[in-house]
């Protein structure tokens, strides 16, 4: 190869690496202005139910009606009247709110729940996953269509049933927050069985034979192996079930009857079931206030939820 030729070649080089390294140009923003807008409605559509709600929280007036994006008047006597217990409506009469232990029975049902649905959860997925036995199909049919069913169609059947065991278990009959949570458990093995399963399946079963060569038992198999891998759907399912419990007012209204036994969904509505302007600034604060263990329950599990701790497990 004579010296120009090199010389071309050594000056194409570069040129040619970067022709690989960017294959393509770069998009100029004329041409994605919008995306860019509709994005930005788009965000500012999810947000701005959020800003009125902090913005209301924080309003000297518990009027819905005279409420601004940007309150006038700032004020922390909303968040004061409700950990005090001293919500007043309209007309200057003081309600029977206690606000503190509606939001200790929501988290000590939503905590309780969650934990022992993903437990319930990830072993009935396990035993569909990993066993092979007579009626599996038909099980994990029969799990998917009872969610099928709205809550609506068995809260009579439920109040019956807890009302009848309550007169031989008092502990868990009505107006018992340990009822509610057993009432919750009935459907821990339904989505979330399903959701654990799929995730137990890409689970390779190479690491359940070693462990088993190595005199593992199918518990310990389970519980040093598999749930430690499946960490992330378990962390999915535990937000899940939380927010969801959380969240839920058929089953909690009806079972739970005494003031101060109410979750926060059930205990609020009181503050605006009777008139639509009732006492929103109390309400607006107490669902600032129950916002606050969601956000922190997912700061929390993020890290399992953004990671995927089953790649390269079986390399090495």
């Amino acid at each position: 190869m004579s010296s120009s030729e090199l010389a071309s070649t050594t000056a194409a080089a570069p040129a040619a690496a970067a022709a690989v390294k960017h294959p393509r140009s770069r998009l100029k923003f004329k041409d994605t202005w919008w995306r860019h807008a509709v994005g930005v409605v788009a965000m500012c559509a999810a947000l701005f139910p959020v800003v009125y709600i902090v913005s209301s929280s924080f309003n000297s007036n518990s009027s819905l009606q005279s409420a601004q994006v940007i309150p006038s008047h700032v004020t922390l006597h909303n968040f004061g009247s409700l950990l005090h217990n001293n919500v007043k409506g309209n007309t200057g009469a003081k309600q029977d709110a206690p606000y503190p232990h509606w939001f200790l029975n929501s988290m000590l049902i939503s905590l309780l729940t969650a934990l022992a649905t993903t437990v319930l959860g990830a072993l009935a997925a396990y035993a569909f996953s990993r066993f092979r036995f007579k009626g599996r199909r038909g099980g994990m049919m029969g799990l998917l269509l009872i969610q099928m069913f709205p809550q609506f169609v068995a809260v009579a059947a439920i109040y019956l049933i807890v009302l009848n065991v309550g007169e031989v278990f008092p502990q868990i009959g009505l107006d018992k927050l340990a009822a509610v949570v057993i009432v919750y458990l009935g459907g821990a093995m339904g989505v979330q069985a399903w959701l654990i399963k799929g995730f137990f399946d890409t689970i390779p079963t190479e690491l359940d034979e070693s462990a088993r060569v190595d005199g593992a038992t199918a518990a310990q198999i389970f519980w040093g192996v598999v749930m430690p891998l499946a960490a992330p759907v378990l962390a999915v399912v535990a937000l899940i079930s939380f927010v969801f419990t959380l969240n839920e007012f058929v089953i909690a209204s009806t079972i739970l009857q005494t003031t101060s036994h109410k979750t926060l969904p059930v205990g609020m509505q009181l503050f605006i079931s009777n008139s639509y302007d009732k006492v929103w600034g109390p309400f607006a604060a107490g669902a600032l206030l129950a916002a606050l263990p969601v956000a922190a329950l997912f700061m929390f599990l993020q890290r399992w939820i953004v990671s995927g701790l089953t790649a390269g497990s079986v390399k090495g």
